[in-house]
Order: C-alpha cells, then structure tokens, then sequence
C-alpha cells in the first residue's frame, strides 16, 4: 500500500509564533492506514542502514521511533529535555528556528558500536537531530542516518546542511511558506 502521506499534514499558519507555518503530523496518528504505512517507510530505512537502535526526541520522536523499535525488535533511545531523565545523563545544547533548548539522553543508552537511527517528526534547521547526534557520538555510538517525516525547504532552512555528516531520510519534502 502506498498513500499520499501529504494528505494527512496539517498547514497551521502563526503556530508557535507569527510567521512560522507549523506542519502537524498529528493527522497521520488519526489514520491507522497512514501511520502504519509511514512506520513501514522508517522501517524499510532502519533496515537499509543496519540499525541496532532507534533514538527519538520526546514527544513526537517517540511517536515514530517507538513502534518502528518494537516492529524491529530494537532498543529504543528517549531524547528528553532536562530534568526528564531519572538516571545520570549526558546533554547537548542548540537551536531552532524559534529560539534554543537543551536534550538529554541516559548515559547508558548507548554502547560502544550501537549503530543508531535518529527518527523525528520535522527536519527544519536540523538542530534536534544534530544534538541527539552529539550525544549518540560522545556516548561511543555510530549514527546511521537520520529520518524524519517532513523535511522543510525555504525560509533558510537547511537542516540537511546541518546533518551534512549524515544520511539523512524524509519521507516528505514541503516549503516552510
């Protein structure tokens, strides 16, 4: 089965702020079709690069990167902001296209060799994915590839370009405008 997964993005315009168009991918959660059919994609894509673990920024890594986890049979690796994380943590700050923030990641999520998949809703300036990187890395983890649901062009986004030392994944590609 293949969708149009597009039909199942929301264009929310002014959300957080005025002048973003924030794209939700909550409406592909509503329809069991187009999220089996996108967990397939980020399956097929784990598979393809040989990983061994998933990582995923709360919340909406988790909603993508657990059940590709489980469909796998592969650990799965929660990026959280600080204070989330019950056990010692290693952190990572960056930036968005809206402001900065900081994630955290258990320090034993991550074994020497574990080859991690990064999967994530949007690919916008790359900064998430680019911190949960770091982490993997400094933890003695090699990372993958990078997936995402959306990737945004325009308005300077060049994720891509931040991921430039990555295999970078996206089942779309849509304009920030």
């Amino acid at each position: 089965m293949s969708l149009n997964l597009e039909n199942y993005i929301a264009s929310i315009p002014g959300f957080p702020k005025e002048g973003i168009l924030f794209r939700d991918v909550t409406p592909i959660l509503s329809n069991p079709e187009a999220y089996k059919e996108t967990i397939r994609l980020f399956c097929d894509y784990a598979k393809k690069v040989g990983a061994t673990k998933i990582a995923g920024p709360e919340a909406r890594g988790f909603w993508f990167g657990c059940p590709v986890a489980a469909e796998l049979s592969l650990g799965f690796v929660p990026v959280r902001k600080p204070g989330k994380l019950p056990r010692e943590t290693v952190s990572e700050k960056y930036d968005l296209e809206y402001g900065s923030n900081e994630v955290c990641m258990h320090k034993d999520a991550i074994e020497a060799g574990d080859k991690v998949l990064i999967i994530d809703d949007l690919l916008a300036t790359g900064g998430t994915a680019e911190a949960s990187a770091k982490m993997v890395e400094k933890l003695g983890g090699k990372v993958v590839g990078c997936a995402f649901v959306i990737e945004l062009y325009g308005n300077g986004m060049d994720g891509r370009g931040t991921l430039k030392d990555y295999d970078v994944y996206s089942i779309l590609n849509l304009s920030d405008n």
